[in-house]
Order: structure tokens, then C-alpha cells, then sequence
């Protein structure tokens, strides 16, 4: 594994990871987005995007030839078989395109945005896992707030995910995201200056 500190930070939806993600992001630390690269993965012209249209048919695409991400949602909610033939065109490309740009990364450690990070197995490449945690009535409140979207829908993906309990038995750091921002700030620089610690650890290994 390269001497670069990889901390996967996991959470279920609502949970605010793109707050926790920000906030490390603001101290300099390189931040490398699984959603990110899986919108980009899908983009035209690119295989994965072919892959999915082969498997799935041109009705999964919106009047801009672009993934309808609501369309294949809603097929591999409905469909465990379409679900797994999703996540074997997408995850390997994912992980392939996470470990090419922290090979890239001139910086102690990097956080890897996953939120599906116990579902892919994929804990065993990490050198630590942070969980951003939240009770499941507030990610509920959140998710629906900021994508607006029914409760039902919210309900049935958190129902899909791995529990909040699986999630914790995984997790080295677990942050409670119920806490107010100036708190959050200091639970996350806290982090910050443990992660520089482990990291330089790692390197004398």
C-alpha cells in the first residue's frame, strides 16, 4: 500500500459527509469523490457509459443522451440482478480511477468520499475508516430537504444500505453528525492533526 495515508469516509445518506468532506477540504486535504468519479465514468463517449446502454437500453437516458440517473435508480431498486450488473460495469472502474489519483497525491493523507464502502467490500484498501453518523429520523429529514424527494424513497435507500450498525462495527473514527457546525469543525480538526500523526507513522514503516 503507498505511503500516503488512505482514510475512507462512509456514512449513509443524509448523513453530511459532503459537510465533513468540506471541512478537511478547507485544512488541505486532498479530497477524491466516488460520486465524482462515477458521474464522470458515465459520461459520453465513455465506456462505462456504453457498457451500462448495452445492458440497459437507451431508455435509461435523458433527452441530452445523458444517464437518467432517476431512471436507473428506480431499475436497480426494483431489480437485485440489475443492481448487481450496474455495480459490476461501474465499481472496478472506480476503484481503478480512486487508486490512480492517490497515486497522484503529494500530501501526508487523502479522505476517499465512499458512501457504499462496506456494500463493495472494499474496507481491506483503507488504512482507516472515518463513519460520518447520523439517527435514522435525521437522515431521513435531510435527505428529503436537500434532494427533495419522498420519505418512501429516502426510507427504501437507507433500507437498500448497509445498517447504521454494520457501518459502526467497520468504522476506526466515528463522527456524530447531529452536533452544530462550530462543533463539527472541532471534531474534524482533531481528526486532522491524528490522521498527520498516523500518516508519519505510516512512512517510518
Amino acid at each position: 500500500m503507498a505511503k500516503t495515508l488512505r482514510v475512507a469516509l462512509t456514512g449513509g445518506i443524509g448523513s453530511g459527509k459532503s459537510t465533513v468532506s468540506s471541512i478537511f477540504q478547507t485544512l488541505g486535504v486532498p479530497i477524491i469523490d466516488s460520486d465524482v468519479i462515477s458521474r464522470t465514468l458515465v459520461e459520453s463517449g465513455r465506456p462505462c457509459l456504453n457498457a451500462i446502454i448495452e445492458e440497459f437500453g437507451e431508455g435509461i437516458l435523458d433527452l441530452k443522451g445523458e444517464v437518467d440517473r432517476h431512471k436507473l435508480r428506480t431499475i436497480i431498486f426494483n431489480d437485485s440482478e440489475a443492481k448487481r450488473k450496474l455495480e459490476d460495469i461501474l465499481h472496478p472502474a472506480i476503484y481503478q480511477e480512486i487508486e490512480r489519483e492517490v497515486s497522484n497525491i503529494n500530501y501526508p493523507y487523502c479522505l476517499v468520499a465512499i458512501p457504499l464502502l462496506v456494500e463493495t467490500q472494499a474496507t481491506d484498501i483503507f488504512d482507516r475508516i472515518l463513519l460520518v453518523d447520523v439517527p435514522e429520523d435525521l437522515q431521513l429529514k435531510r435527505a428529503t430537504e436537500r434532494d427533495d424527494i419522498s420519505i418512501k424513497l429516502v426510507s427504501d435507500i437507507i433500507k437498500s444500505q448497509t445498517s447504521r450498525e454494520q457501518r459502526q462495527n467497520y468504522a476506526d473514527d466515528i463522527i456524530d453528525n447531529s452536533v452544530k457546525i462550530e462543533k463539527l469543525n472541532g471534531v474534524v480538526e482533531n481528526l486532522h492533526e491524528q490522521y498527520l500523526k498516523l500518516s508519519e507513522e505510516k512512512k517510518s514503516l
